[in-house]
């Protein structure tokens, strides 16, 4: 269904992270099918990220700003650039009135979100860790709806909330549920763990598969995401140890892994997580310790009592107890084909479709 001027509009705000944009880019492109118009809202870094987004969505950049960033002067500047932001994000909702503003998180989505409030315009905002970030735990009381995407969520007391779960991209749902193969031959198995938090899985990781005996060693095709500056010494780690593994900065066919993979060592970001149950694969989960709100760890804490996911703190990480981890499910066909299967009941493919309900029927009031 084609929009036209007269259709309604959905404006997104969302910050410039992926953890931010991919459910984002997965309502824009859902209520696109669905005749609306949709814009994006926000500043000049989260432009950066918003290439994923279809080409219909216009990206309008509005000022904002962190306390969590810069020096004393940049600190000083903050409401400043916010209160330039809301001006701008004012003036062009004036000129263009959104049927209703929904926000992702992140500072830059702080100007549409008050705009809209000032304007009186319905505003959703949809939280993607177990502890909200701080933009959206301030707005979560204001707002006529919040959606979470990790259930429970620690929400303010008092607001209550709708699990829709987290959207995951078209590539992740074409393989959604796709047919487990449990670790009885070749053990193919996929390390991934956020741009901030991937050092420390490049020193453990290899050196934990390097422990295991040399049978198992001898069955391993390991993929494994790495900074380009840490992958040399990877390389060289697995070489030494005698397995098999690609290591690449970047994998853009990350979900076609997840689904070839028998195990999955992972941080605990809510994205991966949405992947790996709705595909549906056991996992180590490794929370990344700055976290804000060690939110990373209320992401894994349903998968782990689901028993679809053993989680490891990076406190208690090493080589050692991370191969006794590996060896636990690797060992034990049956053992892993449960928590395949609880991991899929885990998963909410649906979860862009529940989310277009809750606009569509805030619309409608």
């Amino acid at each position: 269904m084609d929009a036209t001027p007269e259709s309604p509009l959905l404006l997104i705000a969302a910050g410039g992270t992926g953890g931010h944009m991919f459910p984002a880019q997965a309502l824009a492109e859902a209520m696109i099918a669905r005749g609306w118009r949709v814009k994006l809202s926000t500043d000049e870094r989260g432009a950066r990220y918003a290439g994923g987004f279809p080409a219909a969505v216009p990206v309008e950049r509005v000022a904002s700003a962190t306390f969590a960033r810069g020096g004393a002067l940049a600190k000083a500047g903050v409401p400043f650039r916010i209160a330039q932001g809301v001006w701008a994000a004012y003036r062009k909702m004036r000129r263009d009135r959104p049927a209703i503003v929904v926000g992702f998180g992140g500072y830059p989505s702080i100007p549409a979100l008050t705009a809209a409030g000032m304007l009186r315009l319905p505003r959703v905002i949809h939280e993607q860790n177990g502890v909200p970030g701080r933009v959206n735990r301030i707005f979560a009381p204001k707002v006529n709806k919040v959606a979470c995407g990790i259930w429970p969520t620690d929400l303010p007391k008092g607001v209550k909330a709708i699990h829709t779960g987290n959207p995951v991209r078209q590539s992740v749902l074409d393989l959604a549920a796709a047919p487990y193969a449990a670790p009885e031959g070749l053990l193919q198995v996929l390390v991934i763990g956020g741009s901030q938090g991937a050092r420390v899985l490049s020193k453990i990781v290899p050196d934990a598969f390097g422990r295991l005996p040399r049978a198992l060693r001898e069955r391993l095709r390991i993929s494994h995401q790495a900074r380009a500056e840490d992958a040399d010494a990877v390389i060289r780690s697995y070489r030494d140890s005698a397995i098999m593994a690609e290591v690449r900065p970047f994998f853009d066919d990350v979900p076609q892994r997840i689904a070839a993979a028998q195990l999955i060592i992972s941080r605990a970001g809510a994205s991966s997580i949405a992947d790996i149950t709705v595909i549906g694969r056991p996992s180590i989960l490794i929370p990344f310790a700055a976290a804000a709100g060690d939110h990373q760890t209320a992401n894994a804490r349903p998968l782990v009592q689901g028993q679809a996911a053993s989680i490891l703190p990076e406190a208690q990480l090493d080589a050692i107890t991370l191969s006794e981890h590996i060896t636990a499910i690797l060992n034990q066909p049956e053992a892993a084909r449960r928590m395949a299967a609880k991991a899929l009941a885990l998963g909410r493919p649906d979860a862009t479709e529940r989310l277009v309900e809750v606009v569509e029927a805030l619309r409608t009031k």
